[in-house]
């Protein structure tokens, strides 16, 4: 894979930061029983599209931004108070990136059923008309993770760090990782 410069958010967390997460604690100390000792680890990352959402709630026009990934828009939503822009932003040379792969129809359709559920938390109830368009915004970015490869020679397993919310992902995003790693 060829290096190329992307735009992504600025990591909230380091190299450091990582291995320590990687390496510490009750979870990473279940995971090393289970797969095997770190071995290292890597910067990715994933392309992210954004999208204002607009809907009426109990009588007030609502807004939010919301980031939806491009890959197969499986991972969790990001939401920021207004799309991401120069100062949120850094340029980063790297090979380590998924490609986009999601249409824009197929995005824009997760995109929607996603930010509904984020809406009905906040009561379902006061949305009115159970109604909300759905726009595309900005440019394509991307959000960094940290990937800690466990193992030994014969079988290596993926955890991931997101960099920007400082948590380790779940299933979701360790799949789609592994299959981005095999292919």
């Amino acid at each position: 894979m060829e290096t190329v410069s992307l735009h992504t958010l600025k990591p909230n967390v380091t190299r450091q930061d990582a291995q320590r997460a990687f390496s510490v604690g009750l979870s990473a100390r279940a995971w090393r029983v289970r797969s095997g000792p770190l071995q290292r680890i890597a910067e990715a990352y994933v392309p992210y599209r954004g999208y204002r959402v607009n809907y009426n709630m109990a009588g007030t026009e609502q807004s939010r931004f919301f980031a939806l990934d491009a890959v197969t828009g499986s991972l969790d939503l990001f939401e920021f108070p207004k799309e991401p822009n120069g100062e949120e932003l850094l340029g980063v040379r790297t090979r380590n990136y998924l490609p986009s792969s999601l249409s824009s129809a197929e995005a824009e359709n997760l995109l929607r059923e996603k930010a509904l559920r984020a809406i009905f938390l906040q009561g379902f109830f006061k949305l009115r008309g159970g109604k909300i368009n759905v726009s595309r915004e900005g440019p394509e970015f991307y959000i960094p993770y940290w990937l800690g490869f466990h193992g030994t020679a014969d079988m290596v397993r993926c955890r991931v760090l997101d960099a920007v919310r400082r948590r380790i992902e779940g299933a979701k995003a360790t799949a789609l990782f592994e299959q981005w790693l095999a292919a």
